[in-house]
């Protein structure tokens, strides 16, 4: 199958999903996300990724209303944070998401991070909102198999997805298979490492097929299946994480990347939160 900006993901409802999005963790409020959102759809990108931690779901909302784009060609992610977890309180997070984002419905709402005793009854809101048709599909972030093996023991409508800190340094292949094998989405966060990319191998790579080691590892997720967001605020930035379409990484360099993981995580462990 021939990759494009345009490549979606066929989610286990039908829904597709974009393959490259835009993450805004971390983008301040205000004209610092409207700005990047806009620059990001002007770039062909047409998945956006929120969350009610970030701050910044009312400028992610207006920018898109401000693009002039057919709200049905953009695909809205956001999340339900630790302290709204819950039925209730699970609930009330997503009226308020729902009121800043003010897009007239989310496309996929997601548990942030498996908060022990909690997220069943908060996963058990996001199914009763996907029946009401206010979101478009469900999932969940930071899950690892034993919580994705737990939930689904009870749930009655199974993930769609599952956001997780993925790439060549943390390949997860065991929670990948698990995934493909329950039909469950993987999308990376943090695919570029946290700008960990001055790697041998990479720089390698950058030279032979004539781009930069962050348009290496972007490709490495594409190829491998994983829909990916890779954040930034910068104009060019942006448009570089998307010229990802021109060429394909080879089986044997594929592998080779593979084989650069040391099970290394930027981010927080699952099984130890503090937050």
């Amino acid at each position: 199958m021939k990759l494009t900006i345009d490549s979606k993901a066929e989610l286990l409802n039908g829904v597709e999903m974009p393959r490259l999005g835009l993450g805004v963790w971390r983008a301040k409020a205000g004209a610092e996300t409207e700005n990047a959102v806009a620059a990001a759809l002007r770039t062909g990108y047409r998945l956006m990724d929120t969350a009610s931690l970030y701050g910044n779901e009312a400028e992610v909302g207006r920018a898109i209303r401000a693009s002039g784009i057919t709200r049905e060609d953009i695909f809205v992610t956001t999340k339900v944070w630790n302290d709204q977890q819950g039925y209730d309180n699970a609930m009330k997070a997503f009226e308020q998401s729902f009121a800043n984002l003010d897009l007239g419905y989310v496309d996929l709402y997601l548990v942030h991070w498996p908060v022990q005793g909690k997220y069943k009854e908060t996963y058990r809101a996001l199914e009763d909102l996907y029946e009401q048709g206010r979101v478009k599909a469900i999932g969940v972030s930071n899950f690892l198999v034993h919580h994705l093996e737990d939930l689904m023991g009870s749930c009655r409508i199974k993930p769609m997805v599952n956001q997780v800190e993925m790439h060549p340094l943390l390949t997860r292949k065991k929670l990948l298979m698990f995934c493909r094998k329950e039909g469950i989405q993987v999308q990376s966060w943090r695919p570029l490492m946290k700008g960990n990319l001055d790697l041998p191998l990479l720089r390698e790579l950058s030279a032979r097929y004539g781009k930069t080691p962050a348009q290496i590892v972007i490709r490495w997720h594409l190829q491998h299946g994983i829909a990916t967001i890779p954040k930034s605020v910068n104009e060019s930035r942006i448009r570089e994480n998307a010229d990802v379409f021109d060429f394909e990484l080879s089986p044997e360099d594929m592998v080779r990347i593979d084989g650069l993981n040391e099970d290394r995580r930027f981010g927080a462990d699952p099984d130890h939160i503090d937050f």
